[in-house]
């Protein structure tokens, strides 16, 4: 589903094409929010799981876990939706779906049993499932569908504005939500206030999607060869084989535990959302800031190098958390913004490496196992690692400081794992192809995790060199 540059395509008309590049704009500034909220745990869903409605630390693992989850299932049904419908239609539809998701829980909240948080996590999660996979096609879809008619040569200059616009709309979404909940006091009201006005704003960016171009401007990419060919093709690559043994120590390593820092910050830390929402917003602002030199190191030393320097720098200080206590967390706010800014290194890079690794002529496939494979490890470790937290805090119930410090300084150690593990990779000198869809679809969902919130609009190509 990827796009190439065909020298036949069908040339829009300035005035009409500057018109959908309007609308896809407003339509990110408006579903920017609700896009936020779905990821597995960011500040409303922190918030509404520990603070609305106290659900046990297993439930928690259990419930973040599902966007990885469908992000591993989305594979076998994308491609069969691709083959029957248009981008735009597909896109369309499971936005809708997932919008009228949220309006449901909206009113679901009023009738779940709020005196028993265990069958209350039931329900939200099986909510969270159908949510978390009509978002996981509608992104897909989605990213399939601007690349039809965005002209090749316009990408990189237009979705960089668009991206930074969209970051002031993060940004307000954080401190709106972060205010709204601490001035109602965590009533379950004021989180249906939220989500319904997030949900009203999602409908109207659906109805401008439905209103730009349907004409694809771009033919699309045909695999070589049949499915047995491109496995074959697939397994004689030991590098991209080796990348994808590190994204997934990776993304084992960052969701084990990733999904507790909030809680940690809530329960434990006693923080209120508006000041977790500033926490967040650092981290976002560190990594947009940072992004340009990020760029200009990645193009002149290489992905492999950059990429395990920031790795080390991002997570080596996050053994800071094993010294946070309600009275000493005067660090955070430099940390959040420390992480931001050399996370958004490592993730940039992970996706300029991949560019490299997967070999062309099976790409689709190579980059379907290596989705599969990521978010097949992040779906199982937040339910382990909340399986883990409860077993702890059971039988450490009075050291529940103690026992949080101890399960953070597993993702700095597993770290070191993993930048091992991206040293032996085999990096080329050059890219191989310029377009992939829906490759970091993993990325965009733990980046909620780690503040870089930017990285949810982001939308990973390469742009092609003139000259």
């Amino acid at each position: 589903m990827s796009a190439t540059s065909n020298p036949n395509s069908i040339v829009r008309p300035p005035s009409a094409l500057r018109r959908a590049l309007w609308l896809c704009t407003a339509d990110g500034l408006v579903a920017t929010p609700l896009v936020t909220m779905s990821l597995p745990v960011n500040v409303f869903l922190a918030a509404l799981l520990t603070k609305g409605l106290h659900l046990p630390k297993e439930t928690i693992g259990f419930i973040a876990a599902l966007p990885f989850a469908c992000n591993f299932l989305q594979i076998f049904v994308s491609p069969l939706l691709g083959r029957w419908f248009r981008p735009k239609g597909i896109t369309t539809t499971f936005a809708l779906l997932h919008a009228s998701s949220w309006a449901i829980l909206a009113v679901l909240l009023s009738f779940l049993p709020t005196d028993d948080p265990a069958a209350a996590g039931r329900w939200l999660a099986i909510w969270f499932f159908f949510s978390s996979f009509a978002a996981s096609l509608c992104g897909v879809a989605w990213n399939a569908w601007v690349q039809d008619w965005v002209p090749a040569r316009l990408r990189g200059k237009y979705f960089s504005r668009r991206n930074r616009l969209l970051s002031f709309s993060t940004v307000a979404f954080l401190a709106s939500t972060g205010w709204a909940l601490e001035a109602g006091q965590y009533a379950l009201w004021t989180f249906q206030a939220v989500i319904g006005v997030n949900t009203v704003l999602r409908f109207l960016s659906i109805r401008w999607i439905w209103q730009t171009p349907r004409t694809p401007t771009e033919a699309h990419a045909v695999p070589t060869g049949g499915f047995q060919t491109q496995l074959q093709i697939v397994r004689d690559e030991p590098s991209f084989l080796r990348f994808v043994l590190f994204g997934s120590v990776w993304a084992f390593a960052a969701n084990l535990f990733g999904t507790f820092y909030y809680v940690f910050m809530f329960e434990i830390m006693q923080l209120s959302s508006l000041t977790v929402s500033f926490y967040t917003i650092l981290g976002a602002a560190g990594g947009a800031l940072s992004l340009p030199a990020w760029g200009l190191l990645l193009d002149r030393y290489g992905n492999k190098p950059v990429m395990a320097l920031s790795l080390l720098a991002w997570q080596l200080p996050n053994f800071i958390w094993c010294l946070v206590t309600p009275e000493k967390h005067q660090l955070l706010p430099y940390l959040w913004f420390w992480g931001g800014m050399m996370g958004a290194g490592f993730v940039l890079g992970q996706f300029t490496l991949l560019l490299k690794l997967v070999p062309p002529r099976a790409k689709n496939l190579a980059i379907g196992v290596n989705l599969a494979v990521t978010s097949l490890v992040a779906a199982i470790a937040p339910v382990l690692g909340g399986a883990i937290l409860t077993w702890a805090l059971a039988r450490w119930a009075d050291n529940s400081l103690h026992v949080y410090h101890a399960c953070f300084a597993a993702l700095p150690l597993l770290s070191l794992a993993a930048a091992a593990l991206l040293l032996r990779v085999h990096e080329p000198k050059a890219s191989r192809f310029t377009s992939v869809v829906g490759a970091m679809r993993s990325v965009r969902t733990i980046s909620g995790i780690f503040g870089l919130t930017f990285f949810v609009n982001y939308v990973f190509y390469r742009p092609r060199k003139r000259g």
